[in-house]
């Protein structure tokens, strides 16, 4: 991927680790309650950012996402600090787009999101999650559906013109109509983009420690509400471009594509990801060490060519795009056509991609096709 000048193209994430309150559904690396570590953990990212920048030099920066935890918890004042040391030291694209992950109920005030707007954030993406209170607060969010109204509002009077929301079904006692009532609330408040993703259970958060005595809708209903957002949205003009995004005309996520594409992006903060310079390394998720200025890495690797190329298939296969149909060896396609018999995927200008009901059974195909691309 190249950026607007012919330089290799570069994506930046900058995870912030602070949130008000732990989700109960949340695996992600936050802390709750260590208010008092945010200025000593802005000043660690400022000392990163500027000990990375002369690896980056000679490439254009054209993404660059905060991701949490909970960035806008971090407060204006640091979140415009971090992102005017980006915009010193490395190579951003004039057009870059640059995302702030925002709960609700940090992002009411619009004088405050205006000075993140006018710092150089341009797109806002809201975790919603679903627009009942009761729900919300079964799953430990600490927002309510008027708090999503006002950030919204907010967000709009301080012209951000790229709003994302975040929605999550399959959620304990959740109920098609209720889920049919968030999609609708959510459509109703006019973003350009939508994220709909189904509940996982992940190993020890609170949910999973309570698997035993929720009520989670079955596979067969939340795979119904899935085919239900698919169906609903593209009603309502939003294209779906990759499993879980929506999006629409030009609005796509492009910090996300990259990662389905296998394009360069560095990652700052404990717990973030990198793949640059033909390797994949991550951070270890510990705060302290790296307030103390100690690089600890959890994993490292150098990915081989044939790594790569599964890569390539396999995320491709997760977006509507899909994958070129002439870059498969032969059994792969004989895998695709016979999805595509089933209805669970389709070729179309030389590409087999996955439908929606593919998407439901993908890891099922995708297992199908490593096998036959690692013999």
């Amino acid at each position: 991927m190249s950026g607007r000048q012919g330089k290799p193209a570069l994506g930046l994430y900058i995870h912030i680790p602070f949130c008000k309150a732990k989700c109960a559904y949340c695996d992600f690396y936050s802390l709750a309650h260590s208010e008092e570590k945010m200025d000593a953990y802005m000043a660690a990212l400022l000392r990163h950012l500027e000990e990375v920048a002369p690896r980056a030099a000679g490439m254009q920066v054209d993404t660059v996402y905060f991701g949490g935890g909970t960035p806008s918890y971090l407060g204006a004042a640091r979140l415009c600090r971090i992102l005017q040391t980006v915009l010193r030291r490395y190579d951003v694209a004039r057009d870059a787009e640059i995302t702030l992950e925002a709960n609700p109920d940090s992002a009411g005030d619009w004088k405050e999101l205006r000075k993140l707007r006018r710092a150089g954030f341009n797109r806002l993406s809201l975790g919603v999650q679903s627009t009942d209170d009761a729900l919300l607060r079964r799953i430990g969010r600490v927002h309510t559906y008027e708090q999503v109204q006002q950030a919204v509002m907010a967000a709009r009077k301080a012209k951000f013109t790229n709003l994302s929301l975040d929605l999550i079904y399959g959620l304990p006692g959740q109920t098609m109509e209720n889920w049919q009532r968030t999609l609708a609330d959510a459509v109703a408040l006019g973003p350009e983009h939508l994220s709909c993703y189904g509940l996982k259970l992940e190993e020890g958060t609170p949910l999973w420690q309570q698997r035993q005595t929720l009520t989670l809708p079955d596979d067969d209903a939340q795979a119904d509400m899935y085919l239900y957002a698919v169906d609903f949205l593209a009603q309502h003009g939003y294209e779906q471009y990759e499993i879980s995004n929506f999006c629409r005309s030009g609005r796509a996520s492009r910090h996300n594509s990259r990662y389905w594409t296998l394009a360069e992006y560095l990652g700052f903060g404990p717990g973030a990801h990198s793949d640059f310079g033909g390797e994949r390394f991550a951070l270890a998720r510990d705060l302290d060490a790296y307030l103390a200025g100690h690089t600890v890495y959890s994993e490292c690797s150098a990915p081989s060519a044939r790594e790569r190329e599964t890569e390539r298939v396999m995320l491709a296969l997760r977006t509507t795009r899909g994958v070129a149909a002439d870059t498969l060896p032969e059994a792969a396609r004989r895998i695709l056509r016979n999805c595509e018999a089933h209805g669970l995927a389709h070729l179309s200008g030389g590409f087999y991609a996955l439908t929606p009901r593919g998407f439901l059974v993908s890891n099922a195909i995708l297992v199908d096709l490593l096998e036959t691309m690692e013999l």
